[in-house]
C-alpha cells in the first residue's frame, strides 16, 4: 500500500515497524529519522514478559531469536521494607539493556533494506519528511504530533510522585522492591536485571520526601550519594549512576500521561508513547510500543484498504488492547501514591497487596480485609467468580464519576513539557 515511509523517531517502535514493513513487502522505500547519534540512547535496561517474546516470534523469528538471546531471565520478585523481606515465586520476566535492544533492532532493519538517518531531528517547526506514511514515533513530546495538537486532541495528565531513572552495576537477581523510610515520608525503588553489566533502579517519593530530602535542591552527584545511602543494604554497596541533568532537581519529573483524541491526520500517524503512555510502575511501555507497530504493520498490510480506512483500523484495535494496561497503570500509580495506606502491613501481606495494585477492588477495601479475601478466593471458586465481575464493575463506577466531574484531566497543548522518550 504505502511506497514510501518515513518513521520519525529510531526507538523500538520505530525500527519494528521498519522492519515490518519491508518483511511484508521489500519493494516499500522505508526510512527511520533518528535525532541522536547512533548508539547513544538513554536508560538502562527495558522489561518485558513470555507474551511478547511469543508475539515476536509470530511476526519476525529472526529479531526475536537475537531479542531473547540477549536478555536476562528472573521468575522471583522481592520487596524489602525497612529490615524485613519476602521473596515470591512467579512468572517468567525477562530484562534487555536498552541499548542492546535498539543495536539489535537497527541491525536487522538494515538486513533487510531500511534506511537510518541518525542525528537527523524534526522539530516541531519543520516539515515531515515527504512520503506516502509519516510515522510520529518520536515520544511522548512528540514534535510532529505538537505540529497539530489540537487536531489530535493531546492531554497530558500529571501524576503526584517524583521519579528518577538511574542505573547501577549491582545485578539483581530478581525484580527487588526496595522501600525506606525517612523523617520525611516513605522513599522506594524498583531494581531489575538486564545485563552482566547491572540493572535499571527507579526510584520514586511523595512530594513531601523530595523536598523534605533535598532532593528538589540537590545536585546530580549529592542525590546520588543520599539515595546510595538510603539504598545501602540493597545495593551491597554499589554506586548509581544517572543522566546527567546539569539543573538541580530537573531529572525528578512527574510522570505524565498522555493520551489523544484521534491518532492519525491525513497520512501521518501516532505510535508509541507519541499516541499513549503508562505508568512505568507497570513497565509495559516498550512492549505496548512494539505490538503497536505489529498492529500498524499488520493494518497497513491490505493492499486493497485505503490509507485512512488502515490508520482507522489500527487506531480502533489498539485503542480496545490498551485498555487493560492503562488501567492498570492508572491503578499502579494511585497504590504507590497511597503507600501509607500499605506500608505498615506485614511484608508477606504487604507484597501480596503490591502484586494485586492492579485491582479495581483493593482501594474500595481495608488492605487487611481484602487480603483475606485474596486468599480465600484463591481457594473458592466462587469467590473468585465474585471478585472478577466485582472489579470491572467498580472501576467503570469510578471512572465514570472521573469523567463526570473531570477529576485528573488536564489538557495541554504542550509537548515540549513532557520528560525524554522512555522505553
Amino acid at each position: 500500500m504505502c511506497v514510501k515511509v518515513a518513521c520519525v523517531g529510531g526507538g523500538p517502535a520505530g525500527l519494528y515497524l521498519s522492519i515490518l514493513l519491508k518483511r511484508q513487502d521489500p519493494t516499500h522505500d522505508v526510512t527511520v529519522y533518528e535525532r541522536d547519534p547512533e548508539g547513544s540512547t538513554y536508560g538502562w535496561g527495558v522489561t518485558y514478559w513470555r507474551g511478547l517474546l511469543d508475539r515476536l516470534q509470530e511476526h519476525d523469528p529472526d529479531s526475536a531469536r537475537a531479542v531473547e538471546e540477549h536478555s536476562v531471565r528472573w521468575r522471583d520478585g522481592v520487596a524489602h521494607v525497612g529490615d524485613l523481606a519476602t521473596r515470591h515465586h512467579g512468572d517468567e520476566g525477562f530484562g534487555i539493556g536498552r541499548h542492546r535492544l535498539l543495536a539489535l533492532l537497527a541491525a536487522r532493519a538494515r538486513e533487510l533494506g531500511v534506511h537510518l538517518e541518525y542525528e537527523q531531528p524534526v522539530a516541531a517547526a519543520a516539515d515531515p519528511p515527504a512520503a506516502d506514511l509519516v510515522v510520529a514515533a518520536d515520544g511522548a513530546g512528540s514534535a510532529l504530533r505538537g505540529r497539530h495538537a489540537g487536531h489530535f486532541g493531546t492531554e497530558i495528565t500529571g501524576g503526584r510522585n517524583h521519579y528518577v531513572w538511574l542505573g547501577t552495576p549491582k545485578v539483581f537477581d530478581a525484580f527487588t522492591f526496595a522501600f525506606a523510610e525517612t523523617d520525611h515520608g516513605w522513599i522506594w525503588a524498583y531494581g531489575y536485571g538486564y545485563g552482566p553489566e547491572g540493572s535499571t533502579c527507579v526510584v520514586e517519593c511523595a512530594p513531601g520526601t523530595w523536598t523534605g530530602l533535598g532532593l528538589d535542591r540537590a545536585d546530580e552527584a549529592e542525590g546520588l550519594v543520599l539515595l546510595e545511602k538510603l539504598f545501602a543494604d540493597v545495593l551491597d554497596g554499589h554506586p548509581l549512576t544517572a543522566r546527567s541533568s546539569g539543573r538541580a532537581g530537573a531529572s525528578w519529573p512527574v510522570f505524565r500521561t498522555v493520551t489523544n483524541r484521534t491518532w492519525s491526520r491525513g497520512n501521518l500517524v501516532l505510535l508509541g508513547d507519541a499516541a499513549h503512555t503508562t505508568h512505568y510502575s507497570v513497565g509495559a511501555g516498550t512492549t505496548l510500543a512494539l505490538e503497536d507497530a505489529m498492529a500498524l504493520a499488520t493494518a497497513l498490510r491490505e493492499p486493497d484498504l485505503p490509507l485512512p480506512d488502515a490508520l482507522a483500523h489500527y487506531e480502533r484495535e489498539r485503542r480496545t488492547a490498551l485498555l487493560p494496561a492503562q488501567s492498570a497503570a492508572r491503578l499502579s500509580a494511585q497504590w504507590y501514591e497511597n503507600l501509607p495506606r500499605y506500608i505498615r502491613l506485614p511484608p508477606e501481606q504487604m507484597f501480596a497487596l503490591l502484586g494485586q495494585r492492579h485491582s479495581p477492588l483493593l482501594p474500595y477495601l481495608p488492605p487487611r480485609l481484602y487480603y483475606r479475601i485474596d486468599r480465600a478466593a484463591g481457594r473458592l471458586e466462587t469467590l473468585r467468580r465474585v471478585k472478577r465481575r466485582l472489579g470491572p464493575v467498580v472501576a467503570r463506577t469510578v471512572q465514570a464519576r472521573r469523567l463526570a466531574t473531570g477529576e485528573g484531566r488536564a489538557r495541554s497543548g504542550r509537548p515540549d513539557a513532557m520528560p525524554a522518550r522512555r522505553g
